[in-house]
């Protein structure tokens, strides 16, 4: 499903719509398949309490994935994978950094690998005082704030904002995942085409 389409489908869904923008519904998130919402949601505007900026970079994982945290069945640690779509998925990689995704269909989330920086960005600096501030899932998660209690909590557009924007489908390339020990050959990576600010070249 290409974004354009996403857009008409939340119209249809009596989701709010304007001509700037339309917060994401759970159905409309519950309706894709892991590629297919990552692949909507490059493009989307992500926030986080106050910080945030336009996705321009994801991955996606399903529960038939041998890379995916869902793989092996519903646990304490992944237990939002499971829960409601429309709500963020919030887990610490090797004990270091946080990494935010957003839940799909049961089993299923898109990993949010890199934004454009555009709203508060003066904080993003404060939080990130060297290197790029939102390229790559760590460093997205220090800038924006992201905390261990948004596990789970939903995308309901107060401290946790999701939404499409209007106007023509950004092209988006694909290319293998980074950082995975199985299925390292899947294209389930995503992007912007020709964006600023990607964690690694596709």
């Amino acid at each position: 499903m290409t974004l354009g389409s996403a857009r008409k489908k939340l119209c249809a869904d009596h989701v709010n719509c304007s001509e700037t923008e339309m917060s994401v519904s759970p159905r409309f998130l519950s309706d894709l398949d892991a590629c297919a919402l990552a692949r909507a949601l490059i493009g989307a505007y992500l926030e986080i309490r106050g910080t945030g900026g336009t996705i321009i970079e994801t991955e996606a994982y399903a529960a038939h994935d041998p890379a995916s945290h869902s793989f092996r069945g519903a646990t304490p640690r992944n237990k939002a994978m499971f829960g409601p779509a429309g709500h963020a998925y919030v887990y610490r990689s090797y004990g270091i950094h946080l990494c935010l995704n957003v839940v799909g269909r049961p089993g299923e989330a898109v990993l949010i690998r890199a934004i454009r920086p555009e709203t508060g960005i003066g904080l993003m600096e404060e939080r990130r005082t060297s290197g790029p501030l939102c390229a790559g899932p760590g460093r997205l998660c220090q800038a924006l704030d992201v905390r261990m209690t948004d596990d789970g909590q939903p995308f309901d557009q107060r401290d946790l904002v999701l939404r499409l924007a209007s106007g023509p489908d950004p092209a988006v390339v694909t290319g293998p995942r980074i950082g995975i020990s199985c299925a390292q050959d899947w294209p389930w990576r995503f992007g912007m085409a020709g964006a600023q600010g990607l964690s690694r070249r596709f």
